[in-house]
């Protein structure tokens, strides 16, 4: 019995240690930072905006202007000062056309040729070759006899043939090549299909 009171005592005795600390606590204060020095802003920049006239863009072909560019002066800054009403601008006339502008032709768009000179008729044969191939197999297709996807497929093999053919009138071999590629891909596979 006495073990017990021992031990109980011990554990009365800790206890008492532990929560007298925290009723001895106080918080400790920190002493104030004064706060700190913020530079002075720096002074307001104004830009104007003004819009800069350019030049008009020459074209070729066009006819040569005798009058000077007028280019708007940089725009300036100013510093904390407000900005005064500035008196509109009159409108810029253009200076008249000569009379010999009627009667140039006008110069065709170039076609952007990617394939090299050398190798386009080469590359019209396969194409050629590759829509004849599509038209074949699209007339061995009884169009009645499929479902609405393979007639889907059908149509959109017909309209790549039609747009090859196009675009090989229009010297577009690259295209054209593309397209009939697809309407043989596509006719190829209708027929396996039937």
């Amino acid at each position: 019995m006495m073990v017990r009171t021992t031990h109980a005592i011990g554990w009365v005795l800790a206890g008492a240690l532990a929560t007298s600390g925290c009723f001895g606590a106080q918080a400790k204060t920190v002493p104030e930072i004064p706060p700190l020095d913020m530079p002075v802003a720096p002074p307001r920049r104004v830009v104007s905006n003004q819009p800069v006239t350019l030049p008009p863009a020459e074209m070729p072909g066009d006819p040569v202007r005798d009058q000077p560019s007028q280019l708007a002066p940089p725009p300036t800054t100013r510093a904390d000062t407000p900005r005064a009403a500035e008196p509109p601008k009159p409108p810029s006339v253009e200076p008249p056309k000569a009379a010999d502008d009627s009667a140039k032709v006008p110069i065709p768009p170039s076609t952007l040729q990617t394939t090299p000179t050398q190798r386009e008729v080469e590359v019209e044969r396969r194409v050629r070759v590759q829509l004849t191939q599509a038209t074949s197999d699209l007339s061995r297709i009884n169009y009645q006899a499929l479902n609405a996807d393979a007639r889907t497929q059908y149509d959109t093999a017909k309209r790549f043939v039609a747009q090859s053919e196009d675009a090989l009138r229009a010297k577009n071999l690259v295209f054209a090549n593309n397209l009939a590629e697809k309407a043989a891909a596509l006719a190829a596979q209708l027929v396996i299909r039937r």
